[in-house]
């Protein structure tokens, strides 16, 4: 049996943003695990429209070719990690918007997260995606990466250098979410 995917969908769309610096790194970390397929994908080159279907997402009638290309890739996963900044105590509105198209999709799929702020880290928008996700019947896993003050991470090179705290919860979060999704898959193919 092959490896599950992992997609590592990166929330923020802002110019100047160090979302995509921090999801490169986690990257190559979940790449170099060997426990997933890994797959990259970049809110700001997926461009949704805010939501503009007129079906519930439950019911899966998808109209516009957007919505059903998003559902496609988003179908490919087993487990997701989002990679998320905080703002105003909570993670972005096209991260919503991006989990709001759909429904199923999502379901019986472990869920992780890449936070990262000031002082806090990002823990507060991690915490308002567990709610969110937990309601999409996602399993979020309790291991995370938080990233207080990323900046001071950021090289001129313009890679992200993380420090061994913020690798050992890499590999603790890659681990658990190997685990789960595992245990998940019989959910996903019945």
């Amino acid at each position: 049996m092959e490896n599950p995917v992992l997609q590592i969908i990166v929330a923020s769309t802002r110019p100047g943003r160090a979302g995509r610096t921090i999801a490169d790194w986690f990257h190559a970390r979940a790449v170099d695990s060997g426990l997933f397929q890994v797959e990259l994908i970049d809110l700001a080159e997926v461009g949704l429209p805010f939501l503009d279907e007129p079906n519930h997402p439950r019911l899966r009638q998808y109209v516009n070719a957007h919505t059903k290309e998003w559902s496609a890739t988003i179908d490919r996963g087993d487990a997701y990690v989002f990679v998320t900044p905080e703002y105003n105590h909570s993670f972005n509105a096209v991260l919503k918007n991006a989990l709001d198209y759909l429904h199923q999709e999502w379901q019986h799929k472990t869920a992780g997260f890449v936070s990262y702020g000031g002082v806090s880290g990002g823990t507060r928008a991690a915490n308002s995606l567990r709610q969110v996700t937990s309601t999409l019947k996602m399993i979020p896993v309790l291991e995370a990466v938080n990233i207080p003050f990323h900046a001071q991470f950021i090289g001129e090179d313009g890679k992200l250098h993380p420090n061994d705290v913020m690798d050992a919860a890499a590999d603790a979060m890659l681990a658990e979410m190997a685990r789960l999704t595992g245990a998940l898959r019989p959910m996903r193919v019945a």
